[in-house]
């Protein structure tokens, strides 16, 4: 280029060192071209191809997102569906055992009662029986320490004499007689 600049000079034309010579612009274009069409034809559509790839995988990657999102959304549904199901359950069970308490609760009471009812019943025969028994067994005393008290004044055995006893058997009748009367 130096002897273009000489050359230039001396045939007197003002040579512009920063515009290039033609043939230079020539040979500069065709080499840009083919480089140009290369990239046009060749590192383009792969490069496009390669954004549409990544473009899809990401479309797909927000819709299995979406997807997977959706259903984690019906899942806790689900499950808070599920989880109120078993409260309610549960509060049923045990509104049925409190229920079923109170009714074994009263059947305990009841039977409770009953037994006692039956004790007091059994407790009132046996001292109804063991009075019985005390009065028969106070008769018999007493009607004998009578004899023996009325065989000491008079002086003589009333022990064998039946209308001994019927006289005192009768005298105690008569008693208990006043004394229910009095009552």
């Amino acid at each position: 280029m130096l002897t273009e600049l000489i050359i230039a000079a001396e045939e007197g034309e003002p040579v512009n060192p920063l515009l290039p010579a033609w043939y230079d612009i020539v040979y500069s274009i065709i080499p840009f071209a083919l480089v140009l069409l290369l990239f046009w034809k060749v590192v383009l559509p792969r490069m496009q191809r390669t954004l549409d790839e990544r473009a899809a995988k990401i479309e797909g990657g927000i819709a299995q997102a979406e997807s997977a999102q959706a259903e984690a959304k019906a899942a806790l549904e689900e499950y808070n569906k599920l989880l109120a199901e078993g409260r309610a359950e549960a509060a049923k069970i045990r509104e049925q055992a409190r229920v079923d308490g109170g009714a074994i609760l009263a059947e305990l009471k009841e039977q409770a009662s009953a037994e006692a009812a039956r004790i007091t019943a059994t407790a009132q025969q046996q001292i109804e029986a063991e009075r019985q028994a005390a009065l028969v067994s106070l008769r018999a005393e007493v009607g004998s320490l009578a004899l023996d008290l009325a065989s000491g004044v008079i002086g003589e055995s009333l022990a064998d004499d039946k209308k001994a006893t019927a006289l005192v058997d009768r005298f105690l009748a008569d008693l208990e007689t006043s004394e229910k009367a009095a009552k």
